[in-house]
């Protein structure tokens, strides 16, 4: 019995010498399994328009391996850590995969690096012999173009990596600089556009600079925080699009127009600002990339921003093709963020289909963007949202739906079908027997407004009341010192540009009520007349506070007029607010 036990045991510990020493032979394996050489780097520094600057590395690595079934999992690279703190975004590819990256991560223990370990979802063959290709990207803020030159503004300087950290040696770099078109080499510790370096030594540590020239607007220092575009189709596949563009000032000078890309083919595009505004008519500036120049109502001051929206039409042709092979059957293809050359910090588009379609199927990317379908009664529409978009990132998107031409007569037919009650109601009416008392009531009721014209005028004067409210509260923030004055007064432009849109729409709202006669006009008049005493108040407030501050009114008197000054503003908001809510009550 000991006999057998001790012959166990032996045949365990062997089995465990066993498994470790094929575990240390995969271990070995594996380190051997990383050897490779870098052949040659092509670092290349691209300036977008926006000033942000897209570096790539295409990195060709050859395996020296002798097993034939050794691999490379993954691959480290970076640059110097200050860059660090302006990626916005990294990535990595081949021809056909995408491949995962962890950001921040050592650089084989040195200090010093932002660093980056890049994943093949399929291992790289280390074959002595076997070479491969990718491509390993970063989006940097247009941070480090922020030294433009106040007296000359064509003047740029910029802060860059002149070559990757890398952990191993590269045969060969080659760098390339990429500006706009026109740009002329000034000076920098970099000796022009293009440089190279043979045997480009492991965990190189070179930030460098260059001071470069540009004609003309080729390149605008802004941050484009966000585009919301909006595709919609109707039945007859004719196409209309809407952008909307927030953007904010990073230059050294004030903003008085931008430059933006529109999709291919379009026209008839108009423009207007974040208060409905009229702008001027953008300008094509290039047709091959279809980019217009937007001319701003108001000059954007350094770090402030603005919203502003341009809407177009699309040839149909272009973009909609009826299905061959099935019918009532669409397809519409639209190429998305084609020509770019500015990134966008979050983008949102909706493909709005016509009344009565039905989406079918689309085709998703891979590239991290999120889909979304939106469905009501008769109308659905699909969103594409995306995060730090750049060129990259286009796509073109292809969507099939089914739509019955039918659906062309629901809004008309729609329309016949409530005229033909209505006027069965008025006969009836008509053929009925009128006295007098009828006549009167038919009277009242056809001079009545429309629910809907009401509702919007008490809409509107509420809105104008909440902006009155909102201005005297940033007035009373910055008496305070709560708020900078700057700050202060930005919000008061804004706020008065939004109430004298709101005191035009409701001048037109109260001449037709005038119009209209009865109890809408005698109405009209008692709000002109709260109104009236709500301005005699108010001046009548500051009128006497600025008496009593330079000692013209006794502090009695002073809160005895207050007090009278309040009730009256009490009693004319009284009034307003009654007259709103008897509209309210006419739209019940």
């Amino acid at each position: 019995m000991k006999k057998a036990r001790f012959s166990f045991i032996i045949l365990a510990v062997a089995m465990m010498v066993l498994a470790l020493a094929s575990l240390n032979v995969g271990t070995v394996r594996a380190a051997s399994s990383q050897e490779y050489t870098i052949d040659r780097v092509d670092h290349r520094i691209e300036v977008l328009y926006d000033g942000s600057v897209f570096i790539t590395d295409t990195i060709t690595v050859t395996g020296r391996s002798a097993q034939d079934d050794a691999v490379v999992g993954s691959f480290l690279m970076g640059f110097p850590y200050k860059y660090g703190q302006h990626v916005l975004r990294y990535l990595a590819y081949n021809a056909t995969n995408s491949f995962q990256v962890t950001p921040n991560v050592p650089l084989e223990g040195h200090m010093g690096y932002y660093a980056v370990e890049i994943a093949f979802p399929q291992p790289l063959s280390a074959k002595n012999g076997t070479s491969h290709v990718f491509t390993a990207g970063f989006v940097l803020s247009n941070n480090l173009i922020g030294k433009q030159d106040v007296q000359n503004t064509s003047r740029y300087t910029l802060d860059f990596p002149a070559f990757p950290s890398l952990t191993k040696t590269a045969s060969f770099c080659n760098v390339s600089i990429v500006l706009p078109s026109g740009a002329a080499y000034v000076s920098g510790t970099v000796t022009g556009f293009v440089y190279s370096r043979e045997n480009l030594v492991p965990f190189t540590y070179a930030p460098e600079t260059v001071t470069f020239t540009v004609a003309g607007s080729r390149i605008m220092v802004v941050d484009v925080t966000e585009l919301k575009r909006e595709i919609i189709v109707n039945g007859i596949g004719e196409l209309s699009g809407s952008d909307t563009y927030r953007i904010t000032n990073k230059a050294q000078l004030e903003l008085h127009f931008v430059e933006v890309i529109l999709p291919p083919n379009a026209s008839n595009v108009d423009a207007q600002d974040q208060f409905g505004r009229r702008m001027t008519k953008p300008a094509l500036s290039d047709e091959k990339t279809s980019r217009y120049n937007v001319t701003l109502l108001d000059f954007v001051e350094i770090g402030n921003s603005t919203i502003f929206k341009l809407s177009y039409s699309l040839p149909n042709a272009v973009y909609v093709a009826e299905q061959q092979d099935a019918t009532d059957s669409f397809i519409l293809t639209f190429p998305t963020f084609s020509n770019l050359n500015y990134h966008i910090g979050k983008t949102t588009t909706a493909f709005v289909l016509p009344e009565g379609a039905r989406l079918q199927s689309f085709n998703r990317t891979s590239d991290g963007h999120a889909y979304s379908l939106t469905r009501d009664v008769f109308q659905e529409a699909l969103g594409i949202t995306g995060q730090d978009v750049i060129s990259l990132d286009s796509f073109s998107i292809r969507i099939l739906y089914s739509y019955n031409t039918m659906w062309l007569a629901f809004r008309p037919a729609l329309w016949m079908w409530a005229l033909g009650l209505l006027a069965s109601v008025v006969a009836v009416a008509w053929k009925r027997p009128k006295t007098k008392a009828q006549a009167v009531t038919s009277a009242a009721v056809g001079g009545r407004l429309q629910p809907e014209y009401l509702r919007s005028f008490a809409d509107a004067y509420e809105e104008k009341l909440k902006i009155m409210a909102e201005l005297g509260s940033i007035e009373s923030k910055v008496e305070k010192g709560k708020i900078p004055r700057r700050r202060y007064k930005v919000q008061k432009k804004t706020l008065e540009i939004r109430l004298g849109t709101l005191d035009r729409t409701l001048d037109e709202y109260k001449t037709r009520m005038r119009a209209a006669g009865g109890h809408y006009s005698e109405l009209m008049l008692q709000l002109e007349i709260a109104e009236s005493e709500l301005r005699e108040v108010n001046n009548g407030l500051k009128s006497d506070e600025v008496r009593h501050n330079q000692g013209e009114l006794s502090l009695e008197a002073f809160k005895k007029r207050q007090d009278d000054y309040q009730k009256r503003k009490g009693n004319a908001e009284s009034d307003i607010n009654g007259i709103l809510f008897r509209f309210r009550e006419e739209t019940r």
